[in-house]
């Protein structure tokens, strides 16, 4: 079966930034940045989380998962604490990750539910409170694991609700994706996506849009703007990008990449440069 993740994590990986190794006591509150997710790993303790209106009571050592950026406040009560390992999340691309905008707003998992995951955090937890060189990068690396089994476990536990991954998550679906994924510029027409699902066209179509929430056509056109904009980051010619991601020309490109971004390729790479509001 082929690798469902890898084109996702090639093209736009994801990488952890520890800000916490320790015990955390009273009130936390973590502002979001617009920028970064954020990953929580309770080695113990009672931890009441609060973010926009929902509470969540972590009373077992758990994974907390915010994906994208999220206001966050932890609440340890009077003479308690939590051990606790946090660090921010990186997916490349930002808010238009695949990964990151396929999923809920908080995931929180108990650790020994984490399939697999034992090994890993028992020698997680030991880099982490322990003051040994090299620890930060090592608990880093880590966490990455970590985040490659829980995406692993949403998907084969059908756990996801809608989105890239609940595709991903589907016998025949995963088919067209993964195809879609690892040759984006070939010219995909609906009967040959749906053969390789090993479905008819109409029901391939109709599966598709009721599971990931948007039509083959419309996914294939985001995921190769989303490929076109991390080449654009990196300084490809517009030209050559276009090649690159299946259109024949600079104007056909242009036309995909702004009805799928509401900006042209040059003025959406102009905003890049543009300094940021003080």
């Amino acid at each position: 079966m082929a690798d469902r993740l890898a084109a996702l994590m090639t093209q736009f990986p994801m990488s952890a930034q520890v800000f916490n190794t320790g015990p955390l006591c009273g009130i936390n509150t973590l502002q979001s940045d617009g920028v970064h997710g954020q990953l929580h790993l309770v080695r113990s303790g009672v931890v009441e989380v609060h973010y926009g209106q929902e509470t969540l009571q972590v009373e077992r050592p758990s994974l907390l998962l915010f994906p994208r950026p999220l206001t966050h406040r932890f609440f340890v009560a009077p003479g308690q604490q939590a051990d606790m390992v946090c660090a921010n999340l990186s997916f490349e691309g930002g808010a238009s990750n695949p990964i990151a905008s396929g999923l809920a707003d908080v995931v929180c998992m108990p650790l020994d539910e984490v399939w697999g995951a034992e090994p890993v955090l028992t020698l997680l937890f030991e880099e982490a409170f322990e003051q040994r060189c090299g620890r930060v990068a090592m608990v880093e690396r880590l966490l990455e694991v970590v985040m490659i089994q829980v995406l692993r476990q949403l998907m084969e536990s059908d756990a996801v609700n809608g989105g890239l991954l609940s595709g991903l998550a589907h016998p025949r679906l995963r088919n067209a994706l993964v195809a879609m994924h690892e040759a984006p510029a070939q010219d995909w027409t609906l009967e040959e996506l749906a053969g390789v699902a090993g479905m008819s066209r109409s029901v391939f179509a109709t599966a598709f849009r009721e599971t990931v929430g948007t039509t083959p056509g419309h996914y294939l056109q985001g995921w190769r703007v989303r490929l076109a904009q991390k080449a654009l980051r990196r300084g490809r010619p517009l030209k050559m990008v276009a090649i690159e991601v299946g259109y024949g020309s600079e104007a056909a490109f242009s036309r995909a990449f702004k009805a799928n971004s509401g900006l042209s390729p040059r003025e959406w790479k102009n905003q890049l440069s543009m300094p940021a509001n003080p």
